[in-house]
């Protein structure tokens, strides 16, 4: 990845993405996906599967193949200027790209054998059409009961490893049984099972490129001793919204989160530094590695 110096001017763009855990010998661990080194939003960086809400996500009536309702999906993503609709939109995206990316379904099909079977199957790669054709057929009923919101990332105004925003909603969930996790191929190159330290030590020894929002995200992951512990964390508070704020200091990139002296919000967001710098062509701490630990 390389820095970023334009400022973009379109407003951010409402995007999904989820935290997929499983309990591996040696504590949790998260699914990550390796973005195609082509793609133009953080190429060959390792990413939550996720992507941006799709018109169709927030089409009318796709709330009869869910198990919430607009209503009770909007007060569990805890957004008041927020629609219904969108959040609606919101969970269904998240489901659905990470159908697309990962080959994880969270739903189960109201059809028969044969059909439940095929749609479990890895998407090689799969299409947001197929997906919501499915929808249309009532052939899922999707379980947004499985992923529970966790944090929303906006991108700075000066967006450091990108020139686009977002709005993004991270969702956590864990694996569900006898399902397989694996990359498309397609949007997404490489994949792997990580304890979030190991994926940490994994960038620090430069083996793998992470942006600052899964950096934060990592950090935080690797205080939790089980995926049920990440759970009912997430489901014991409301989503913090984290708006890093950028900013130059002694001719280096700085980004700082909620709760740093620099930043407009005084309530710290989530636990782990306060702030990254842009140093040796990545983000860092300042304090190095451990510092992601504090």
């Amino acid at each position: 990845m390389e820095l970023n110096s334009e400022i973009p001017t379109a407003p951010p763009r409402d995007a999904a993405t989820v935290v997929i855990l499983r309990d591996g010998p040696q504590g949790p661990e998260v699914f990550l996906v390796k973005r195609h080194g082509l793609s133009d939003v953080l190429g060959g960086a390792y990413v939550f599967p996720g992507g941006k809400m799709d018109a169709a996500d927030s089409a009318p009536g796709h709330h009869a193949y869910l198990d919430q309702s607009p209503e009770q999906l909007h007060a569990a993503l805890g957004e008041q200027d927020t629609a219904p609709a969108t959040a609606c939109g919101l969970f269904i995206a998240a489901l659905r790209e990470t159908y697309e990316e990962a080959g994880v379904l969270f739903a189960h099909s109201d059809g028969p054998a044969s059909q439940a079977a095929s749609i479990t199957a890895a998407p090689a790669p799969a299409q947001s059409n197929d997906f919501h054709q499915r929808l249309r057929s009532g052939s899922l009923r999707l379980q947004t009961l499985a992923v529970h919101p966790w944090s929303r990332w906006i991108t700075p105004r000066m967006p450091s490893v990108t020139n686009k925003r977002f709005d993004t909603r991270f969702f956590i969930s864990v694996m569900p049984a006898g399902q397989h996790a694996a990359h498309d191929d397609f949007e997404a190159t490489e994949s792997a099972w990580l304890r979030p330290r190991v994926a940490l030590e994994q960038y620090w020894e430069r083996e793998i490129e992470l942006a600052p929002p899964q950096i934060m995200s990592l950090a935080h992951l690797s205080r939790y001793h089980s995926a049920e512990q990440a759970m009912a964390a997430a489901r014991a508070a409301m989503p913090p919204v984290i708006m890093p704020e950028a900013f130059h200091e002694n001719e280096e990139r700085v980004i700082c989160y909620p709760g740093h002296a620099r930043h407009p919000i005084g309530q710290r967001a989530l636990p782990g530094p306060l702030q990254l710098f842009w140093r040796n062509k990545r983000f860092e701490p300042e304090g190095g590695f451990e510092a992601l630990f504090t």
